[in-house]
């Protein structure tokens, strides 16, 4: 495919894998409300529609982000090989470890509506339900992503490929990331949420549509 046509592909994947993403998160939490173990297993069970819909969107996740590592690996490999090597193979990982992510929502969805003589005891329902729980929300996946949109975004810049305030956008906002991203799992900075996403989302909708429209420059 030509550099156009990879760049229109990609616009256009940026956008699916955003209105995919977003609503699996908010279905995801909105599944999961509640004070307490018990009350959040009871209300996974009460939407067990959206724990589905959810994993089915995660699905179309890991595919948006393969599709991505393979275009935008076309779209920077002439500015330098190497680092757009590195690029895709980060975001080959987040792919892969966002499909790995669906067991963790159906595993929870299963653990709500267990019933039966194979149906753990209300102690160990408990004691599954903090260990799943805990691994919600944004996971290896998103450190994957963003040492892959940390290279893809300076080989943007580097090749002066879109509009240098958009590149340089896009790589501050992929660097907050990778160096906020592990202080979180250190437990060292915590109550921040989901705003330091925030930079990465304007980046984003910004660059699919310019890939969109403008392409990419020789």
């Amino acid at each position: 495919m030509t550099r156009t046509t990879n760049a229109r592909i990609a616009g256009f994947t940026y956008l699916f894998y955003i209105a995919v993403a977003f609503p699996s998160m908010v279905l995801l939490e909105r599944a999961a409300g509640g004070e307490g173990i018990a009350a959040k297993l009871a209300s996974i069970a009460r939407h067990a529609t959206d724990v589905r819909l959810a994993a089915v969107f995660t699905v179309f996740s890991g595919f948006s982000a393969l599709v991505l590592a393979v275009t935008l690996y076309a779209i920077t490999r002439d500015v330098d090989r190497d680092l757009a090597m590195l690029g895709l193979t980060f975001r080959v990982a987040e792919g892969v470890a966002g499909g790995l992510a669906i067991r963790r929502p159906l595993e929870l969805l299963w653990l709500a509506m267990a019933a039966g003589p194979n149906a753990p005891d209300a102690a160990a329902a408990h004691t599954l339900g903090a260990f799943l729980l805990m691994g919600q929300g944004a996971g290896s996946g998103a450190n994957f992503f963003a040492m892959g949109s940390t290279f893809f975004s300076w080989l943007l810049l580097r090749g002066r490929l879109v509009p240098v305030p958009l590149a340089w956008l896009g790589v501050a906002a992929s660097v907050l990331l990778v160096v906020v991203q592990p202080l979180q799992l250190a437990g060292l900075l915590t109550g921040l949420g989901w705003s330091i996403w925030m930079p990465m989302l304007v980046f984003e909708l910004a660059l699919a549509l310019w890939l969109l429209i403008k392409g990419v420059q020789a």
